[in-house]
């Protein structure tokens, strides 16, 4: 017989798995580092569509420090808005 692993209940939850921090940056809790599913679990959370969320948030970030300009920001967001889009109509 076949061994079934199940994945812990806080998989791929990104608020749980990548949470804000006080410093207004995410990163992943300590007590994620020593778990198996750490990198499959966080992929697996960036792929959802909280995780375009996450993106924009870094894309936000480059722009106010200058690193990217308007128009790659603008390009950016709207690819981000097109996504979140084509997985509300895969739900609904």
């Amino acid at each position: 017989m076949e061994k079934i692993e199940r994945h812990p209940d806080c998989f791929a939850i990104l608020d749980n798995v990548f949470p804000m921090g006080k410093e207004g940056l995410r990163q992943t809790p300590d007590n994620c580092m020593d778990c198996a599913y750490k990198v499959e679990c966080l992929r697996t959370a960036m792929a959802k569509p909280d995780g375009i969320q996450v993106k924009e948030e870094m894309v936000d970030r480059a722009y106010s420090s200058g690193k990217i300009g308007f128009f790659e920001r603008w390009s950016k967001k709207k690819d981000f808005y097109r996504r979140k889009s084509e997985k509300t109509r895969e739900k609904g």
